[in-house]
């Protein structure tokens, strides 16, 4: 049996070897028995025509899946779950790549403490390289051990991102764990869910994965669309959440996460658009999160990831929204300004 089958989700990104480089980078893991699931989700480029040929070339490692209809990375890493035969799967951003023993690294750390999912840091560069750029800790070494409802809920205070772990298959059928098909921020709302199914956790220090920044990347791109995917994300988390029945014992977390997730998140995002933007969507977020959380600034997890002044601005548009709508926009004008945007 395959050792880790990695599920790379493939759109339009053959450009100045993006693509490539995130493939080489797994066809020279030191862990030799992976296989590598290329979805092509729809790609106008001729990202499917550099997957054909990797899957020519490699046949005993590189598999493709293709098919008409973009259903965002959400959508490509469900179809690839389907055909994974590893015992542990991993996600991989096709513009992403990853250290030469990072999958050796984390099977070997799986299986010699009995976790189920196994996670490190990532680093952000800016140009295809494997000189370690600026880290980022997603999550920390004291969230490793076996899960008991409270070291559960530590762990959902900072989660951490799902493409920088590898998680038992078992895991993932037996709790019959999916990602949301058709909109951005996939991760937002499959995230939460699948961390209340970890029984083991482990966690190795060290910048393995690269994330690579650039343009084009998600979170660099901000749209009226992306807002409202990230805004479906929060209620789409939220009701599969109450639907497996976990609302009431990890209320304040998920009441934390909902916040970020399809609140603050979601207004300071949208505020920053220099063209479309409409009052109207501001007063329908706010509405929408005081109906479902009306005391979430008490939440003893709110603001973790907030600064001051964004803090202030919640405040004030609590008092008034079409206070803080205008003075947020004529603040982020003038900052724009300055420097020269």
């Amino acid at each position: 049996m395959v050792d880790v089958s990695v599920i790379v989700p493939v759109y339009n990104m053959a450009k100045d070897g993006n693509l490539n480089f995130c493939l080489d980078s797994l066809l020279n893991q030191t862990l030799k028995n992976i296989e590598i699931i290329a979805v092509d989700d729809a790609s106008t480029d001729n990202s499917l025509e550099v997957l054909r040929d990797y899957e020519k070339r490699y046949p005993e490692k590189f598999k493709v899946i293709t098919y008409s209809e973009n259903r965002h990375q959400g959508g490509a890493r469900n179809q690839g779950m389907k055909v994974a035969s590893g015992r542990w799967i991993g996600f991989i951003d096709s513009d992403d790549w990853v250290s030469p023993d990072y999958y050796e690294k984390l099977l070997n750390r799986g299986e010699e403490t009995g976790a189920d999912v196994v996670g490190c840091t990532y680093n952000l560069v800016d140009e295809h390289t494997y000189t370690v750029g600026k880290i980022v800790e997603t999550n920390n070494s004291g969230q490793s051990g076996v899960f008991d409802i409270e070291k559960r809920k530590e762990f959902l205070g900072n989660s951490g991102s799902m493409v920088t772990k590898i998680y038992r298959a078992s895991l993932i059928k037996d709790n019959n764990l999916i990602f949301p098909e058709h909109i951005f921020y996939e991760d937002n709302a499959a995230g939460p869910v699948w961390a209340m199914y970890f029984k083991h956790f482990e966690y190795i220090d060290e910048p393995m994965y690269y994330y690579y920044q650039h343009d084009n990347s998600t979170v660099h791109t901000i749209t009226a669309q992306r807002c409202a995917d990230r805004m479906t994300a929060g209620e789409m988390m939220l009701s599969e959440l109450k639907k497996r029945g976990f609302l009431e014992e990890y209320h304040d977390e998920i009441e934390s996460i909902f916040t970020t997730i399809y609140f603050t998140n979601t207004v300071f995002s949208y505020m920053r658009m220099k063209k479309g933007k409409k009052y109207s969507v501001i007063k329908t977020i706010k509405k929408r999160m005081l109906e479902e959380y009306p005391n979430f600034r008490s939440n003893k997890n709110y603001g973790k990831f907030m600064d001051d002044e964004q803090k202030r601005y919640v405040d004030l548009m609590m008092k008034n929204s079409f206070v803080f709508y205008v003075k947020y926009s004529l603040l982020w004008m003038y900052r724009d300004l300055r420097a020269g945007k």
